[in-house]
């Protein structure tokens, strides 16, 4: 079988590396690309079969670097996962410009911007592209206006691509992560607001962030090879439940 390529933001920790992980146990390559130098070096130390990259998704510059630093090493780039994102959470009086520039910088202009870059490479290969959006995209929330706002915005981009790029071949889906137990989340969440989202999560817990993956990689998949143009949110059942959740308003 020839040898596949995954592309990846943000992986040098959460979900990212887990992706990445998963991608390497199906015997493909991965290009590792994160803005956190020290963090994406470390962890592709302990991981054969990839390249790490430093890279700000938002700068374009940097973006074709990286693109390029990857089709030297590897040669082919078969699937893209936009994972690349900040979490900031606020009142909208709170949220001046910069701070909503700052997220749609990397959460939204990173998607497109990854993407157009990668498309040379992803019509060669007829590849695929997977971008990481949010439950918040699907449902508002307090304190998400830029942040639920630029994943809302990531799950039409991700359509849009679908539609433009189908007669080449490549396929283009979302995954909407739900509440996931990663470190961050685990050190901000209070007691009260992790019973509340479990009371909320019809399976009654949070996700991990290797069941994320798993779906990540089953898009880029063979298995998928009709699927394009879809969001799955991988929630536990969270996106169907309705609005709101009161520990999360004060």
């Amino acid at each position: 079988m020839t040898e596949r390529t995954a592309l990846i933001t943000g992986a040098a920790r959460g979900i990212g590396l887990a992706t990445t992980r998963r991608f390497l146990a199906d015997g493909w390559t991965v290009v590792m690309g994160d803005r956190d130098e020290e963090a994406v070096h470390a962890a592709a130390e302990a991981l054969d079969g990839v390249l790490s990259v430093v890279v700000d998704v938002s700068a374009p510059d940097q973006v074709s670097a990286m693109i390029a630093a990857g089709l030297a090493r590897f040669g082919r780039v078969d699937a893209l996962i936009n994972n690349a994102g900040v979490a900031d959470f606020g009142p909208v009086e709170q949220t001046d410009f910069a701070r909503w520039r700052r997220v749609m910088d990397t959460n939204l202009d990173g998607v497109f911007l990854v993407s157009q870059a990668a498309l040379p490479a992803l019509k060669a290969t007829r590849g695929a592209i997977v971008n990481i959006a949010s439950i918040s995209g699907l449902r508002a929330s307090t304190l998400r206006v830029a942040y639920g706002t630029s994943k809302a915005a990531v799950i039409h981009l991700t359509q849009q691509q679908a539609v433009e790029l189908g007669e080449h071949g490549i396929r283009a889906n979302c995954v909407a992560p739900g509440p996931v137990r990663t470190k961050l989340a685990m050190a901000v969440h209070s007691p009260q607001i992790t019973a509340a989202y479990h009371d909320a999560i019809p399976l009654n817990r949070y996700g991990t962030e290797d069941e994320i993956a798993e779906v990540i990689h089953f898009l880029c998949s063979p298995r998928a090879s009709y699927v394009t143009g879809q969001t799955i949110a991988v929630d536990g059942g969270f996106e169907a439940t309705g609005i709101g959740l009161p520990a999360l308003r004060g």
